[in-house]
């Protein structure tokens, strides 16, 4: 019983950082009326980190086994980090002179790299992580809403805004 808890334990610590991390983006983006908001970040948190926490597990249990079956830990992480980048291209959207989604494209993208993290038991990364990335969203908006009036109090202003706030 000792064994199974432990166990338990060592998968469900990995997922909980993981899904907590991808909540504090999630947050961010669902108060800003995101399309990609709190259930989203977190559920990419979490299924990057289990994918990777399944891998390492499995890993480990063949290296012990030792029948020459080897397992590449840098390609699972590398298709994981592919997958995300498909999710995010997915969320966004290019109209005539605006691009929207890019924010939330890498925001889901990040919200991965916090759960391969924390699957790979790095948790000071993924937290590092998580707070910088909440820095870009919090901080960095109000200046870029400032140099997005400036710029439209600005006749001469030509070229179309980047509208790739979301």
């Amino acid at each position: 019983m000792s064994e199974i808890l432990t166990e338990l334990w060592d998968i469900l610590v990995p997922l909980l950082v993981a899904g907590l991390l991808g909540g504090c983006i999630g947050w961010e983006r669902e108060t800003a009326r995101k399309a990609a908001g709190l259930r989203t970040h977190m559920l990419v948190s979490l299924g990057c980190c289990g994918f990777i926490a399944v891998s390492m597990r499995f890993a480990t249990e063949q290296a012990a086994l030792d029948d020459g079956f080897s397992i590449a830990l840098d390609r699972i992480i590398q298709g994981v980090i592919t997958g995300m980048g498909f999710v995010g291209g997915g969320a966004i959207l290019h109209y005539k002179d605006h691009i929207k989604g890019l924010t939330t494209a890498t925001g889901i993208w990040v919200a991965g790299a916090i759960g391969l993290a924390c699957g790979l038991r790095e948790y000071i990364a993924a937290v590092v992580l998580t707070v910088l990335a909440l820095t870009v969203l919090l901080a960095l908006h109000d200046v870029k809403q400032k140099a997005q009036e400036k710029s439209d109090a600005d006749p001469e202003e030509t070229e179309a805004p980047d509208d790739s706030s979301d």
